[in-house]
């Protein structure tokens, strides 16, 4: 029996990582600049644009309020524009990372506002100019908890990619759907609920290390 579902499964994990992957960097190469609009926008930042933080930090409560699974069914038509189909992991990626964007954003905006307010001042005080603040004040200081952030923001994509299998998107979560839940496989559910749960606790893991790590150099 299981060297039947193999194939399955091994090109299932692949999909997922795949989908998981690209996503992830997409969110990460995406979600720290806009954390660090939102920081330095608000009142009292060191870019205070308050109409600017105002109007970015209301679009990023709006895609962080709708549920996935409608998120991806309202972006069919911006994900057939971006890569001609609206089916397959590709497909999958365009939601995924327009949902982890400002989720991530979020999670980021909190660490570095909880960076000491005296170590900005003092910087400005010996005459940092605002970017030079920002690469080696705010990012370092915040590096940490940004680091764990990301680690919740992967692992929620993990969860996320299982329900983009609903709409043929590939992966673990399509896997469990076809054969799990409509020709009713009891074997084919519990492993990918198995595997999803693998999956998960090594990148809790990998992040949890990696932040440790770290903290352990910068403390």
């Amino acid at each position: 029996m299981f060297e039947i579902w193999l194939p399955e499964f091994i090109d299932a994990i692949r999909d997922t990582v795949v989908m998981v992957g690209v996503s992830a960097l997409v969110a990460l190469l995406a979600g720290i600049p806009l954390a660090l609009v939102l920081v330095t926008t608000t009142r009292g930042g060191i870019f205070e644009r308050p109409a600017v933080n105002s109007t970015l930090g209301s679009l990023v409560n709006v895609f962080r309020s709708t549920p996935f699974i409608i998120l991806l069914v309202a972006l069919l038509p911006l994900t057939r524009l971006i890569v001609g189909t609206t089916i397959g992991v590709w497909a999958a990626i365009v939601p995924l990372s327009i949902a982890a964007i400002p989720f991530f954003a979020r999670i980021a905006e909190v660490s570095l506002r909880e960076v000491d307010r005296g170590l900005i001042e003092a910087a400005q005080a010996m005459g940092a100019e605002r970017r030079h603040i920002i690469w080696h004040v705010l990012l370092p200081e915040a590096l940490p908890g940004i680091l764990g952030g990301f680690t919740i923001t992967v692992v929620a994509m993990i969860g996320s990619s299982a329900m983009a299998g609903a709409v043929g998107a590939g992966g673990l979560g399509d896997l469990a759907i076809r054969y799990g839940y409509q020709r009713f496989d009891t074997t084919v559910m519990v492993t990918v609920i198995v595997l999803l749960i693998v999956l998960v606790s090594a990148v809790q893991w990998g992040g949890d290390r990696l932040v440790r790590r770290i903290t352990q150099r910068t403390g």
